[in-house]
């Protein structure tokens, strides 16, 4: 094949790519650098050139047609493969270089992933670091994250979840509040005592609070006297400053900070969320990646035995 119609095929399949993951012309502009009208006829002599039609287009937006979907799974796979080659040949393939990009919660953030940040970074100096700690769900394309660790499983089809841990939950307050209010007994005794409640960014709604009781799981909605928007951690901070009762995961409650919080309420414990990191599905895991996961992975089952 002729080396200037290579390089130009090879940059109609990137745009194209990057156009289905976006499923928009001018999204995909964007994130190239060119323009929408340049996408889009890079994008028509693809379809020219094979006879048939990748996207289906409206006003607003693009997707992809059976055809264009065939064409956009063998095209991963061939730019992950070129990808792969260049990281061999610039002796890439095995070490941890670059930027890697992580967008973690807040609770698990400080508490879980900061300490192997800092072994990550002794292992492989190679390799920068940018870490957004926040309770919101980014987008890995248009923000270019590398991997993000969150609550349960992904909705997201296009996204790999790998499971870290389930954490445990419990119910802790200060000793200064329980000497003052009492210690709960029952779970009917919370609507007499002072619940700190998170308020979950994604429904604008408190999290509510579960425990076990007889094997079985109760969601509970309890009125809380407190609600915290933007920070977790401000519920637990609070209840070690003898503000009241917060349901959290007992390895925040471990911490040196929280060492004065007491837990309650122990015969209803029982409870756990999961927490997962996930990539997409269709991005072949750099050295970089790969490493932090499985350190991350490690460092969770050394914490849970």
């Amino acid at each position: 094949m002729d080396r200037k119609l290579y390089s130009n095929n090879l940059g109609s399949i990137q745009i194209f790519c990057k156009s289905a993951e976006l499923e928009s012309f001018s999204a995909a502009a964007i994130a190239l650098g060119i323009t929408p009208a340049a996408v889009s006829r890079s994008v028509a002599r693809i379809e020219a050139r094979m006879g048939v039609r990748l996207f289906a287009r409206s006003t607003r937006h693009i997707r992809l047609t059976d055809e264009g979907k065939l064409y956009y799974d063998e095209c991963i796979r061939a730019l992950q493969q070129l990808e792969a080659a260049e990281r061999l040949l610039t002796g890439g393939l095995n070490t941890p270089r670059g930027t890697l990009r992580i967008s973690v919660p807040t609770t698990y953030g400080h508490c879980r992933v900061m300490p192997v940040i800092q072994k990550y970074r002794e292992r492989y100096p190679e390799v920068e670091v940018e870490i957004n700690i926040s309770n919101r769900n980014i987008d890995f394309i248009e923000e270019g994250y590398d991997l993000a660790i969150r609550l349960g499983q992904p909705k997201d089809s296009r996204l790999v979840a790998r499971k870290l841990e389930d954490a445990q939950l419990g119910i802790y307050a200060a000793p200064e509040y329980l000497a003052q209010h009492g210690i709960p007994q029952t779970l009917d005794d919370l609507t007499n005592h002072n619940c700190i409640h998170f308020i979950m960014p994604a429904t604008g709604k408190p999290m509510p609070w579960t425990f076990h009781h007889n094997g079985e799981e109760i969601t509970l909605d309890i009125p809380g006297k407190v609600n915290i928007t933007g920070d977790v951690l401000g519920c637990i901070t609070y209840a070690a400053a003898g503000g009241g009762l917060v349901q959290t995961y007992d390895f925040i409650a471990a911490q040196k900070q929280y060492s004065n919080l007491v837990e309650v309420l122990k015969m209803y414990r029982g409870a756990s969320r999961s927490f997962s990191v996930l990539y997409p599905q269709n991005r072949s895991l750099a050295p970089k990646t790969r490493a932090f996961i499985d350190l991350l992975v490690a460092n969770c089952e050394n914490n849970n035995q």
